[in-house]
């Protein structure tokens, strides 16, 4: 990976730790505010025949952490693009 100038450098990796900041916000909320701090109130609901709070402690999590990471995956391809530091 070359940059350009150091000023593309330091810009990039601060994007990118700025992105990864709030990815990590989205899945810890996800997974233990959903799953452990609001699970009594998200248990009143019911999907499926399961309990909302049950399914994001078992299941939404993980989905949500799988749907962060392709997220976070197209994101860098396209920080790739802008600093010019892409395989292609």
């Amino acid at each position: 990976m070359s940059f350009k100038s150091e000023s593309d450098a330091k810009a990039y990796w601060k994007e990118n730790l700025a992105l990864m900041v709030k990815l990590l916000v989205i899945w810890f909320v996800v997974s233990f505010g959903c799953g452990i701090l609001l699970v009594d109130v998200l248990n009143q609901i019911q999907i499926g025949g399961y309990k909302l709070g049950f399914w994001f402690a078992q299941q939404g999590s993980i989905y949500t952490f799988v749907i962060l990471v392709f997220y976070y995956t197209k994101k860098m391809g396209q920080l790739d693009r802008k600093y010019g530091v892409d395989d292609e």
